[in-house]
C-alpha cells in the first residue's frame, strides 16, 4: 500500500508567485480536461496562471498559503485570499479567489488546512466569498461541508467560453 502523501503549508510571497501559476495552471487543466473545451482551457491558464497575474493579486493585498510536498518542497496546492470582484460582494466581503490541490493530494487533509488558512485571514470580514463551476460535484461537496451556502450565479469565462458558476458564501464571526 502507498504511504500517504505529506505536505506542509506556509504563507506564500511574491517570490512564489511562479509555483501558484504552475500548480494553477496544472490543478485547472488536471480537473477541467474532458469537461470544458480543450482550446478554452489553454486560453485561461494563458492568461490567468502566470506568474504576473499572481503577483498582482499579492501585492493588492491579497495573501496566500501554499502547500508543499514532503520531502522535496514541491508545490502541491495553495489557496489566495483578496478583494471580491464578484458583482454578489457587499462592504465588508472579502473572496477566496483560488483554493487548488492536486489530486493525489485529495483526501489528506490539504484542503481543510488551506482553508482554515483562507478562514483565518478573512477573520474581520463579513463573509467570505467564492465563485465554483456548478457542475463540479467534488468542490460544491467540499464548500457545502465548509459552511458555504448559495448567493448566485454567474457567467465565468475561460478562455473565451463562458461558463455556469455558482457564488457561495459563508458567513463570518465579527
Amino acid at each position: 500500500m502507498a504511504a500517504i502523501p505529506t505536505w506542509t503549508i506556509r504563507e506564500a510571497g511574491p517570490d512564489d508567485a511562479s509555483a501558484l501559476a504552475l500548480v494553477g495552471a496544472a490543478t485547472f487543466l488536471e480537473t477541467f480536461a474532458g469537461i470544458l473545451d480543450g482550446d478554452a482551457i489553454v486560453g485561461h491558464c494563458a492568461a490567468q496562471h502566470t506568474a504576473a497575474a499572481y503577483l498582482a493579486y499579492l501585492e493588492d493585498d491579497g495573501r496566500a498559503w501554499i502547500g508543499e510536498a514532503q520531502p522535496g518542497g514541491a508545490p502541491i496546492g495553495f489557496a489566495l485570499v483578496g478583494k471580491p470582484d464578484l458583482a454578489a460582494a457587499v462592504e465588508g466581503d472579502i473572496e477566496l479567489k483560488r483554493i487548488y490541490s492536486l489530486s493525489r493530494f485529495h483526501g489528506t487533509g490539504l484542503g481543510a488546512a488551506l482553508m482554515k488558512q483562507a478562514l483565518e485571514a478573512a477573520r474581520g470580514h463579513r463573509r467570505l466569498l467564492l465563485g465554483v463551476y456548478a457542475q463540479n460535484d467534488r468542490a460544491l461537496a467540499f464548500y457545502r461541508k465548509q459552511g458555504f451556502t448559495d448567493l448566485g450565479t454567474r457567467q465565468f469565462n475561460v478562455g473565451g467560453k463562458f461558463y455556469d458558476d455558482l457564488i457561495l458564501a459563508r458567513p463570518l464571526a465579527a
